[in-house]
């Protein structure tokens, strides 16, 4: 299994736009072959300044080769589509995870 997270800082003005597409966006992912799952997180440490939020995306894959399909055939559209929306009103950094032992 692979753990692809994505970190949000957005602005709190566009807060109910953001988390409404957010929502669309996630389940639009969770079609795609290999994805299993995901989980939003709000992250509380550390903190965000009064005008932003963040959130913490993680999506379960199957493998490194569904990830890997993603990368190659879906992401550009769907991240161009968060930024056709929202402009500079958010930013995203990602993360690629795999887990290493379980307690």
């Amino acid at each position: 299994m692979i753990v692809y997270e994505v970190n949000l800082l957005v602005q709190r003005k566009i807060e109910s736009e953001y988390r409404a597409w957010l929502a669309s966006h996630i389940r639009e992912i969770l079609t795609l072959p290999g994805f299993l799952g995901a989980e939003v997180f709000e992250r509380i440490e550390p903190a965000t300044g009064p005008d932003e939020f963040a959130l913490c995306v993680h999506y379960q894959l199957r493998d490194d080769a569904a990830l890997a399909i993603y990368f190659e055939q879906h992401a550009p559209r769907l991240r161009a589509d968060g930024v056709a929306r929202f402009g500079d009103g958010f930013r995203a950094e990602r993360r690629v995870l795999r887990p290493s032992a379980t307690y």
